[in-house]
């Protein structure tokens, strides 16, 4: 049960990373400084709150990114598709399935079984 807690911060630390990538590339692409300024800003510190989010879970470092890239990979592509517009093309949705299936042996993997 705890795995899915922290698996559940996780979740939150990747939406946090994502939406802040986000930011900053609206903040990359704006024409009107405030905008560019403003979204600067709110990239800067929702990054800082993924920074401590995803340091939070007690797992070992190697499994706590392994685990959050899954969790990164899923999160980015939905943002993608809905505030870009852009759909994961086959490759990239192959490749996500590998990424994933990895998330979640890490998640679930004991040294007592599943």
């Amino acid at each position: 049960m705890k795995n899915i807690i922290w698996l559940a911060l996780l979740a939150v630390a990747a939406t946090l990373e994502a939406g802040g990538d986000a930011l900053a590339r609206t903040g990359l692409h704006s024409q009107a400084m405030l905008i560019r300024v403003g979204a600067f800003l709110a990239a800067a510190l929702v990054l800082f709150a993924y920074g401590v989010t995803v340091n939070l879970p007690p797992w070992d470092f190697g499994r706590l990114l392994g685990v959050y890239v899954a969790l990164f990979f899923m999160v980015a592509q939905l943002i993608n598709y809905f505030a870009f517009g852009m759909a994961p093309s086959p490759p990239v949705l192959a490749g996500g399935a590998l990424i994933i299936s990895g998330g979640l042996l890490m998640t679930f993997w004991t040294a007592r079984g599943f």
